[in-house]
């Protein structure tokens, strides 16, 4: 299947899309890395198309002494693939997470 052609126009406005995204995910990421906002409350928050949008390795990553390989074991753990965005997440995975991290 062929990518269809954009006008110039059409470029810009989704590469700033793209970019207006970026940074609200890296907003939230820094967020989360400095206490400000509740893992819980992104994993329940069903709205907001950032969290959304995000891969659930990336959002696990982001969390405090969570590395990747600590993500990929604790995915590989959960039983969700790599690949998963967290609109993806069924309800025994959210539970998963959520109790994987309000038990610390």
């Amino acid at each position: 299947m062929a990518l269809p052609s954009l006008t110039p126009a059409e470029k810009k406005k989704a590469l700033e899309k793209a970019q207006t995204m970026r940074r609200a995910r890296a907003e939230l990421r820094a967020k989360l890395k400095k206490g400000v906002v509740k893992f819980a409350d992104i994993l329940n928050d069903k709205d907001d198309a950032v969290i959304q949008r995000m891969k659930v390795s990336y959002l696990l990553k982001s969390l405090p002494r969570v590395g990747k390989v600590k993500a990929e074991k604790i995915m590989e753990e959960v039983g969700i693939d790599e690949s998963r965005r967290v609109q993806g997440l069924g309800k025994r995975q959210r539970e998963a997470l959520l109790a994987r991290f309000l038990e610390k």
